[in-house]
């Protein structure tokens, strides 16, 4: 009995892990997407939960380039945005819970992409920026999620000593990534986490590869990443 409940539990650890080791692929990690095929994507104000008040305005500009890259057409965000602070929309989080049909019937859209920036930090001392953001596709007609993706992007500003390791060269290295961490560009870093964020983003239809990724592997839905300057 003992050597047969050891065998059974064996077997259950190999199944559990075969099981997690299985890929997703984008049909089924996004079937909801592929099954409304949204053409139209209007982009809500980003919801800014830091203490950082320009992180929403540069984030919201930067947003429709790759979702047109995807195959997406996306209503323009100076023409979305004006009509939104006239309906006194402008508040994202007013909507975030609540039907969208009428962001179909005003623009068109098939879709609204809401994004919460969660987290926007700079650390001089330790030359990196950190952006925590999440992004949510929502459809306006089921009101349903068919898309979600939240993201740690941490952001290395360290320059290279160039094998010069002196006290005054490491001195030197530190007061530069100091210098470039405090001036980073926050249009270059939005993109960035765009770009890496989005890239899992099923095509639309005005992309040659729409309907082709399906059987591609999804990534998750919740990562951390660290990229470079250069």
């Amino acid at each position: 009995m003992k050597k047969l409940n050891n065998y059974l539990y064996i077997t259950l650890i190999i199944t559990v892990i075969s099981s997690c080791a299985k890929p997703i692929l984008k049909s089924e990690a996004y079937k909801k997407l592929y099954k409304e095929e949204p053409k139209t994507v209007l982009i809500m104000p980003p919801i800014n939960k830091t203490t950082n008040v320009e992180a929403k305005e540069y984030f919201h500009s930067t947003l429709s380039v790759p979702l047109s890259n995807m195959g997406y057409y996306v209503i323009p965000p100076f023409l979305s945005m004006e009509i939104l602070k006239k309906e006194s929309a402008y508040n994202s989080e007013l909507f975030l819970d609540a039907p969208l049909s009428n962001f179909g019937d005003i623009f068109g859209a098939n879709a609204v992409l809401f994004t919460i920036i969660h987290k926007w930090n700079k650390n001089v001392l330790f030359a990196k920026v950190t952006v925590e953001i999440e992004y949510i596709l929502k459809s306006t007609k089921t009101n349903e999620i068919l898309y979600t993706r939240r993201g740690v992007i941490e952001y290395s500003t360290s320059s290279n000593t160039g094998g010069n390791s002196s006290l005054m060269g490491l001195a030197a290295a530190a007061a530069t990534s100091a210098i470039k961490t405090a001036a980073t560009d926050y249009t270059m870093l939005a993109r960035k986490c765009n770009s890496y964020t989005l890239s899992d983003l099923p095509f639309g239809k005005y992309s040659p590869k729409y309907k082709l990724d399906g059987k591609e592997r999804a990534g998750k839905k919740s990562f951390k990443v660290s990229i470079g300057s250069r």
